[in-house]
């Protein structure tokens, strides 16, 4: 294993860390900007760094289908590719196992996808995805595994965590080992006890560089997923990364740090931001609400991004209302560096021994709603 995480402080079940990578460290409890494509859409990649990321989020299935894997390693891997010198974590497309179902067929050795580019087929085992992600050059590959949709009957789920514990042992001697680059294995088991129980057991016998939860914000509610966790993470190495996969909005970051997540994903503040959905301490806001149209105060007072130290609400109103490219912007920058400045928050919470102070804190800021109206 040679990917390194460090245990700087602990505050109750919550976790301070660093994981170091080849390509630099990352502070947890850490935020994974989403860049699917080879891009966080509606962001430059220092703009990306500027709201205090250090890490982003690759998928395996888009990146193989368009440019192609073998062209990114000819043109000097990810990194390179897309101009973000730190690390890169890649999904191994077994999302795309269940959000892509009526395009694809599966079977023991891997699943076969109809691109929804052009028609084409693509077989996508777990030999193949840790091979394209080695030529993507990702500091952090994951496994392969099969995400049962919520509701899936108990049976069907239990056969799918077989196959996901098969292809993690695949995908783990598949893998090539070097400095700084690591392998994280995910935890399936949909919303059952015993089988994310037995899930943990079987990827720790396998050995991972870190475990993810998968299988989670899939049409669940927050109670179902919080419950997930709880009976889930006390079972995963203390020594090794956590990481929930694609969640989620910042109530559901904070609850699972206090559960003892690391690492989290999600599309949630670059897609709101195009959508005309600020995240603020106070809660969400709506910018394509009238009620926003005369005001002249920021976003945030306390946010030093570029849409609230700049801009009035009234004008990111106006350019969403306009449909203009640069409300999109400024929200998406917003709303990541909300999520970093969280995250921030969190580790120095931890560090301080004060989590429960924060959490409180955090849920009363929420509970108050949006800023006060204007005298």
């Amino acid at each position: 294993m040679s990917l390194r995480f460090d245990l700087l402080a602990t505050d109750g079940a919550a976790r301070r860390g660093r994981l170091t990578t080849a390509h630099g460290t990352v502070e947890t409890p850490a935020f994974m900007p989403v860049g699917t494509a080879g891009t966080v859409k509606g962001m430059l990649p220092e703009n990306v760094a500027a709201t205090g990321a250090e890490v982003v989020l690759g998928n395996t299935y888009h990146l193989m289908l368009r440019p192609g894997a073998e062209r990114v390693a000819r043109l000097g891997g990810l990194h390179r590719f897309m101009n973000w010198p730190r690390a890169i974590l890649t999904d191994s497309g077994g999302y795309q196992v269940m959000s892509l179902s009526e395009l694809r067929q599966l079977t023991e050795d891997g699943v076969t996808f109809r691109s929804h580019i052009d028609g084409s087929y693509h077989h996508l085992s777990p030999e193949r995805s840790v091979e394209i992600q080695r030529l993507l050059n990702s500091d952090v590959t994951m496994v392969l595994d099969e995400c049962p949709r919520f509701g899936t009957p108990r049976d069907e789920v239990a056969n799918s965590l077989k196959l996901t514990s098969r292809w993690a042992a695949r995908s783990r001697a598949a893998f090539v080992d070097r400095p700084g680059h690591g392998l994280f294995g995910i935890v399936q088991g949909g919303v059952h006890a015993d089988l994310r129980a037995q899930s943990a057991a079987d990827l720790m016998d396998i050995g991972f560089d870190g475990y993810a939860v998968g299988g989670l914000a899939v049409g669940e509610d927050r109670d179902t997923m919080l419950g997930v966790l709880d009976v889930t993470v006390p079972r995963l190495p203390a020594d090794r990364p956590r990481y929930l996969m694609g969640v989620g909005k910042p109530v559901d970051l904070v609850e699972a740090v206090a559960r003892g997540i690391d690492m989290f994903d999600c599309v949630l503040p670059t897609r709101s931001g195009r959508t005309g959905q600020g995240f603020t301490r106070r809660g969400a806001v709506n910018l394509r609400n009238a009620r926003h149209k005369d005001d002249p105060r920021p976003l945030e007072d306390a946010c030093g991004c570029p849409a609230c130290r700049q801009f009035s609400r009234a004008y990111l109103h106006h350019l969403i209302q306009a449909r203009e490219i640069l409300g999109a912007v400024l929200l998406t920058w917003h709303n990541l560096r909300h999520y970093q400045d969280l995250m921030g928050d969190l580790r120095a919470a931890i560090e301080a021994g004060t989590l429960e102070t924060f959490r409180a804190e955090f849920h009363a800021a929420r509970a108050r709603g949006d800023i006060d109206p204007m005298g």
